[in-house]
């Protein structure tokens, strides 16, 4: 039952969504030019053709093959009349004219990617898309280069090595454009990389500044007359919190989502996992490894950091996204920071300051019982922690693919004060040894075999009030929610499940309103769009793959020789779908 400071809070929060929301729909010029929708990565539409009255008319009326089978995580891009789609491995990017009957293409630009990195990515050979600015479509390469593209000739303007990959570095992350800076970050964490976040010159591609995620301030760029964390004092903390010179080879990857404030002029990203995943061989918190990080665009400087999972034993990488935008908590009006961990709380945090205003479980957890908002820490269930001297732990809650994995971006909707979140239902035994470190070869040592959560389903999408850490809804699904979603104005939050539905729900109430079988397991994240006819749009990619290519089982046929035996915990998800590589329209 709903108390009245509740009541109020939700009035708070209905009210001021309900001026965001007008303002949105004001200005939504019906593009898609960044990873998120927005600075913010709210994935939030302001367009109202598609409601919940009609979605149960959309059909679709397009479809292309791009080609490659794999792992087709990420998003479209709509620029004015083009559509812009970037492929796994090679990473090819296809420029569709919408301005065109049967939508042909403008271009085709074909990378000179290394198949070197096939080798050394770690989980699938992944792209999460590109960004838009300046004229120029700006992306990542799976061997540690970013390019940039001219828009309407697909001429190469520039491209930048910015990882190193005999490190065992690779880039799947979609860059962020904030006014003159593109911001990239590498995967490797389960390679003992020493993680970075590096800013290039959007006009050049020249790097600008590199800033590490752990090691000496001045390697961080933790300044003393700038860096303020909220709960953390002194100086050095990015060694200081690792036991000998563990931090040198201490992961803390940027392989999710950034966002950024253009007031505040703070740029937010979240670091993965610290390596190895054997803890006793790096006591600590490990500072700024499963943390966020808050950081000026302009020369990097560190503001603030925030750590979610001090001393991660789980492999709880902290690189989803952090969806900017403004709530009503405990009567004040706040900027806030909403952040959905692996390690299954939602965290809602001043982007200020780094404070933490709210944090609760929006999954199973019993890693930890719950979050002290005094001191910002974890209190940890001593019967859960891992490590070699730990030996076998059992049933640990969620599992490293976490309470919603990093790949699986959020959405907001300011017209109903919600966030929309894919979650997974997951837990885990986990046994650790000692790991030695071989530059670019896997840094991990752990058995960690999957078990289901409580209540017969491995999913659900939910909607989550980050003003109270409480669930509104919930969609329960078969097997774990593994695509981003998007939420419009015309009250409609779509998804996609691993068994291949794109499916639509009723985004005040959770009400299945519509779906479609699309082929094979959806991993990416749905955007919409206005095309030149002046209709809404709707579009999603459909290929199976990060993870769940290596746990699905039989799901590629196009290799005889590679035929494995499903998860134990999900034996039947290769009876639903196999790999896949399509790009599919809606619209009503």
């Amino acid at each position: 039952m709903k108390t009245p400071s509740r009541l109020a809070a939700v009035a708070g929060t209905l009210l001021l969504g309900t001026a965001l929301a007008g303002a949105v729909r004001a200005q939504d010029d019906g593009q898609w030019t960044s990873p998120g929708k927005d600075n913010g990565v709210t994935r939030y539409s302001g367009l109202t053709d598609i409601t919940a009255e009609n979605v149960a008319q959309l059909r679709p009326t397009w479809t292309f093959s791009t080609g490659v089978l794999g792992g087709h995580e990420g998003q479209p891009l709509v620029v004015d009349d083009t559509m812009y789609v970037v492929t796994p491995y090679p990473n090819v990017l296809y420029a569709f004219d919408l301005g065109e009957e049967d939508y042909p293409l403008r271009f085709k630009y074909r990378p000179d990617v290394n198949p070197a990195s096939l080798g050394v990515a770690c989980c699938d050979a992944v792209n999460r898309g590109a960004a838009f600015a300046d004229g120029k479509i700006v992306y990542n390469l799976l061997d540690g280069r970013t390019v940039a593209v001219d828009a309407r000739s697909g001429e190469e303007l520039w491209k930048t090595r910015v990882a190193d990959l005999a490190a065992g570095e690779t880039i799947t992350m979609a860059p962020l454009i904030a006014g003159d800076r593109v911001l990239v970050g590498p995967s490797g964490g389960e390679f003992g990389i020493h993680g970075w976040l590096k800013a290039l010159d959007l006009a050049t591609g020249e790097v600008v500044w590199t800033a590490r995620n752990m090691g000496p301030d001045e390697a961080v760029l933790a300044k003393p007359d700038t860096f303020k964390p909220f709960y953390d004092a002194g100086t050095e903390l990015g060694t200081e919190t690792w036991s000998g010179d563990s931090w040198q080879q201490g992961g803390a990857p940027v392989w999710g989502w950034l966002s950024y404030d253009p007031e505040l002029d703070l740029v937010y990203y979240g670091t993965g996992n610290p390596g190895p995943y054997n803890a006793d061989q790096r006591g600590g918190d490990n500072k700024w490894s499963a943390s966020v990080l808050a950081r000026r665009p302009g020369d990097g400087s560190l503001v603030w950091a925030y750590q979610f999972t001090p001393n991660d034993n789980w492999d709880y990488d902290a690189t989803a996204e952090n969806i900017l935008t403004e709530l009503t908590i405990g009567g004040e009006q706040r900027k806030v920071l909403v952040h959905f961990d692996k390690n299954g709380f939602a965290y809602t945090l001043d982007r200020a300051s780094g404070e933490v205003l709210v944090a609760e479980p929006y999954v199973d957890v019993n890693w930890a019982k719950r979050i002290d908002l005094e001191t910002g820490r974890p209190e940890v269930n001593p019967d859960k922690l891992t490590g070699k001297s730990h030996g076998m732990v059992r049933n640990i809650c969620p599992n490293l693919e976490g309470g919603k994995s990093p790949a699986s971006p959020a959405s907001y909707s300011p017209k109903t004060g919600l966030f929309y979140v894919s979650t997974n239902n997951l837990c885990m035994d986990w046994q650790s040894s000692d790991a030695a470190y071989i530059r670019g070869t896997p840094y991990v040592s752990a058995d960690v075999p999957y078990v289901p959560g409580p209540g017969g389903h491995l999913g659900a999408f939910i909607a989550w009030d980050a003003t109270t850490g409480q669930r509104v809804w919930a969609i329960k699904e078969k097997f774990p929610v593994w695509s981003g979603s998007v939420v419009t104005a015309g009250d409609v939050a779509f998804y996609g499940t691993l068994d291949g539905w794109f499916k639509a729900a009723n985004a005040q109430t959770g009400e299945l309103l519509w779906k479609f079988k699309v082929g094979s397991g959806v991993v990416g994240a749905p955007i919409t769009y206005r095309a030149p006819d002046g209709k809404q749009y709707v579009a999603v990619y459909a290929g199976i793959g990060g993870d769940w290519f290596l746990i699905a089982g039989d799901v590629r046929s196009d290799d005889p020789a590679d035929v494995r035996p499903p998860a134990d915990f999900a034996p039947d998800l290769a009876r639903h779908t196999s790999q896949g590589g399509m790009l599919w329209i809606f619209a009503l």
